[in-house]
């Protein structure tokens, strides 16, 4: 039973992270590449303290990591393999949006 909460949270920290479009956003840029603050204010328009609240939250859930490089901080994934998470679970609600193969649809429009 351990193994299913810790998955559950786990996963809930994902959902959190998802559930904003400019923690979106940032976890995007962050898969292209590593980026300092300043630099990822300005890509996403938006001021260097909302930011700095959003990638709070990335830290907090585990998906993004600051990294001290002299005066500066660059922030990157926590692990490349959550690129790869964003890629796969982009793709899998893309393909469940196109597939209208529920044999009601014509009928009840319902898909």
């Amino acid at each position: 039973m351990l193994n299913l909460a810790t998955d559950i949270e786990v996963l809930a920290r994902f959902g959190r992270a998802l559930a904003d479009p400019i923690r979106c956003r940032l976890l995007l840029a962050l898969r292209a590449a590593p980026a300092y603050p300043s630099d990822l204010a300005d890509a996403l328009g938006i001021s260097r303290t909302r930011l700095s609240n959003h990638l709070a939250c990335l830290r907090d859930c585990g998906l993004a990591v600051a990294v001290p490089e002299g005066r500066r901080t660059r922030y990157e994934l926590a692990d490349p393999r959550l690129g790869h998470a964003l890629d796969d679970l982009r793709e899998a609600v893309l393909a469940v949006a196109a597939d209208s193969t529920c044999p009601d649809t014509d009928e009840k429009g319902c898909c």
